[in-house]
């Protein structure tokens, strides 16, 4: 999927806009994304990628990084062999973009505003 700009609170992906916050498993953008506790990600909030069973999830944490995700998914994904980076959003996309265009299997979860 080829992300072509990046702003507070916009995306836009393959020629579409997005204004809320998504994730990208392969070739499908999920959106809206809506975790149970806002600013926490935990397993019940990307099972699906986790059941696509990717190398790594990249999570675009917002633009000051408020957004976290959980012990309890950390270890998760551990146990199930999936490298997780967190980062704020722009540099979560060009890390998501650069292993993409390595060929890499990588999802992306991405908050776009705080």
């Amino acid at each position: 999927m080829e992300i072509q700009e990046i702003q507070f609170g916009r995306i836009t992906i393959q020629g579409q806009v997005y204004a809320k916050d998504l994730k990208i498993c392969r070739d499908q953008v999920l959106c809206p994304w809506w975790r149970k506790k806002g600013h926490q990600v935990d397993v019940e909030d990307i099972q699906d990628l986790i059941d696509a069973r990717p190398e790594q999830i990249v999570l675009g944490r917002g633009s000051p990084g408020l957004m976290q995700a959980t012990d309890r998914l950390k270890s998760t994904l551990q146990a199930a062999g999936i490298t997780l980076l967190e980062a704020d959003t722009p540099k979560a996309v060009g890390e998501y973009t650069r292993l993409a265009q390595e060929g890499r299997d990588v999802a992306l979860g991405l908050h776009l505003f705080c």
